[in-house]
């Protein structure tokens, strides 16, 4: 961590032993966010919790009515409804809040920041009111969203006339209840077993599913749909908004997708992806491998597999790409604060 206490913040992060809390917390490590402090916060049922912070011993603590004081950023990773009743006190106490939930975007309580798209696209239009609340909360959208986001903001300036995105959802995006289920489905289909559906309501092991089944919440066009509601409040009418579909995968990490994007006259390749490395996006190069849910693991940005053309629509493009979900969505929120940090010290 650097040194020098003008340069040190207290950290808290709620939901600390949920998958996106220990990738927040990794990701805070791994960026040498100064901190003086990572408090580690989670319901009374996951307090005491033995775990490490910055290579020291630490334990995860219940929330109480001190928790956030002291706090500069206040980050929820955990559930929404943690969130939705917890961001208030964090910002009384004199936190910055950043929300990984979606729990404080869907209350309208702050706007939602993709560091990586600042520079790319124009400033959003000023909220009609007072923006009092805002100004020390903020939301790190979800992985898709980040993902549909980008490809947009990459290929407007080429005004594409038509942009679809499918994408593959990974059983990490329901925590570790999803994981668990995958697994038991799994081990228990190949020893010929009675397979457990608590999660999902339906077999996602060696399945790909349009639709849970009917005991299932939330439904996945459920989530489809709020997935196309945050990615059009996002673009605001700066970026095409893309069509969006999505599949539920058989697989632990990694948001896979594929995307179609159609133009009046084919632009160039190198032009193209020009355009997607200027938005932190990777993309492989001459002989290197397409990216995959293995390859991605623990890479922070978004990576596409080199830029196709279909062979059938001559001004169309195919595009391959995947994302650590659980990074993607933690160094999202991370580099908030970094920029929010770095211009409160330039004023």
């Amino acid at each position: 961590m650097p040194s020098g206490p003008e340069n040190f913040s207290r950290v808290a992060i709620v939901g600390a032993s949920s998958l996106r809390g220990k990738e927040l917390k990794a990701v805070l490590e791994d960026r040498n966010f100064p901190a003086t402090e990572i408090v580690l916060l989670d319901e009374s049922v996951m307090a005491g919790t033995l775990t490490e912070a910055a290579g020291e011993p630490t334990f995860i603590r219940a929330l109480d009515e001190d928790s956030f004081d002291g706090v500069q950023f206040a980050f929820f990773a955990g559930t929404p409804a943690d969130a939705a009743q917890n961001w208030p006190t964090a910002q009384r106490a004199g936190a910055t809040v950043i929300d990984l939930t979606g729990a404080v975007e869907a209350g309208g309580h702050g706007p939602a920041l993709i560091p990586s798209l600042t520079g790319v696209l124009p400033p959003k239009p000023a909220s009609k009111g007072n923006g009092a609340a805002s100004l020390r909360v903020y939301c790190s959208p979800a992985p898709p969203v980040i993902i549909c986001c980008t490809l947009s903001a990459a290929l407007s300036k080429f005004q594409p006339q038509r942009l679809v995105i499918l994408l593959f959802l990974p059983v990490s995006e329901r925590d570790q209840m999803g994981v668990d289920e995958l697994e038991s489905q799994t081990t228990n289909l190949l020893s010929f077993r009675e397979i457990s559906k608590p999660v999902f309501d339906a077999q996602v092991a060696f399945n790909l599913l349009s639709c849970y089944g009917e005991s299932a919440t939330p439904r996945l066009e459920d989530i489809r749909s709020g997935l196309a509601r945050d990615v059009a409040r996002y673009l605001a009418g700066r970026a095409p908004v893309p069509a969006i579909q999505l599949l539920q995968a058989p697989v632990f990490y990694g948001y896979a997708f594929a995307a179609f994007a159609e133009f009046a006259s084919p632009p160039a390749t190198d032009l193209l992806s020009s355009a997607f490395t200027n938005v932190g996006v990777r993309i492989a190069g001459p002989g290197d491998p397409p990216p995959s849910n293995v390859s991605v693991a623990g890479e922070n940005e978004i990576q596409l597999a080199r830029i196709e053309p279909d062979p059938n629509v001559a001004s169309g493009v195919w595009l391959w790409g995947v994302a650590d979900n659980l990074r993607l969505a933690a160094t999202n929120a991370v580099r908030i604060a970094e920029e929010l940090l770095a211009k409160s010290r330039v004023n």
